[in-house]
């Protein structure tokens, strides 16, 4: 085969290949020239080459420029490549711009990348939104705390907050808002004297907790705090009585006088265990009394069978005792007639 046409077989191959390419990308090309947006078509070659869909780029790019936010190719593409959402930095970027939000491009792309919303991001900042606190979603629907009179009250409440763009990289999110503003509620709750305080001031228990600084190292700034309900808790009804406090009082009264009558109870318990107690030792003592009367037969029998007692001495002996037990029977009222025992 003659070489030359081996020659123009090969170059026309290559040029409609190379038409192809450009025809391929002809469109895209217009459009971006005709927004007013122009790329070259070597950088959409470039794009092809690299694995970047070049509609996408030139899509975002001319949705900046129509904006007035200029924005080149090679920095679209490469938020692209490190794995970012390029729609969602150009949307970002224009309602940062269009809010009057200082919002540099390469921040909006740290914040893509972080895995943050960076487009509603700059929605809260701009509107800000409401989070309940505690977070129904966890199972708690109210806060639990405890006045200093001992009485528990039940808090909800809602928190007002606007992303802070400038922390929200590396800063804590929702989670850490609601725990700490929770924490905050019942620490100020804890600190007033009396329930009444906080039903008639709820604002106080806000006002305390928004002064503390909640939103130091976290995404968002806390613009306000409402107590959304208060009530006490343990009071069956209460919202059904008009006057809680005469009611609390009552309760009150009711469990000091259950706790006085427990107290009784014991001390007449303890009673009756210390009168059981001295019995069983007049009990006791009046057995070594016996057991010592039952040694004194044995002492006389003794006595007697080595001469030291004689049969006279025992009758007197016997005698004494009688007259002893008469005077005790006279000075008791009675004369009880002892016949076994001789008279003096």
């Amino acid at each position: 085969m003659n070489p030359m046409i081996i020659v123009v077989v090969v170059s026309s191959i290559v040029a409609l290949i190379i038409l192809g390419i450009i025809i391929s990308f002809v469109g895209i090309w217009v459009q971006a020239w005709t927004s007013g947006a122009p790329v070259k078509i070597k950088d959409l070659i470039g794009m092809k080459l690299r694995r970047v869909p070049p509609s996408l780029i030139v899509a975002a790019r001319i949705q900046a420029v129509k904006a007035g936010i200029e924005v080149s190719t090679d920095d679209l593409e490469a938020h692209y490549l490190a794995g970012g959402n390029v729609p969602a930095v150009v949307s970002a970027l224009i309602a940062a711009d269009k809010a009057g939000i200082p919002l540099p491009f390469k921040k909006t792309c740290a914040i893509d990348l972080a895995g943050r919303d960076v487009l509603d991001a700059v929605r809260t900042s701009v509107h800000p939104k409401v989070i309940d606190c505690p977070d129904p979603a966890k199972g708690t629907t109210m806060l639990d705390a405890v006045a200093k009179d001992g009485i528990r009250l039940l808090v909800k409440a809602r928190v007002t907050v606007r992303t802070n763009l400038d922390r929200l990289v590396g800063g804590a999110m929702e989670d850490t808002i609601i725990a700490r503003v929770g924490q905050g509620i019942v620490s100020a709750i804890g600190s007033s004297k009396s329930y009444k305080d906080v039903l008639e001031n709820p604002d106080h228990i806000s006002r305390t907790v928004l002064n503390s600084g909640l939103d130091s190292q976290t995404a968002f700034e806390i613009v306000s705090i409402d107590i959304a309900d208060v009530s006490v808790a343990g009071v069956t009804g209460v919202r059904e009585v008009a006057n809680v406090g005469a009611l609390l009082e009552t309760e009150r009264a009711e469990a000091d006088k259950k706790l006085r009558q427990a107290e009784a109870e014991g001390r007449r318990a303890m009673a009756v265990a210390y009168e059981q107690e001295m019995r069983a030792r007049v009990q006791e003592m009046q057995a070594k009394v016996i057991e010592a009367q039952a040694e004194v037969p044995m002492a006389i029998a003794d006595a007697f069978r080595h001469g030291r007692l004689g049969v006279m001495d025992y009758y007197r002996m016997q005698n004494v005792m009688a007259d002893t037990a008469m005077r005790e029977s006279l000075a008791e009222g009675e004369a009880p007639q002892k016949p076994d025992q001789p008279k003096a």
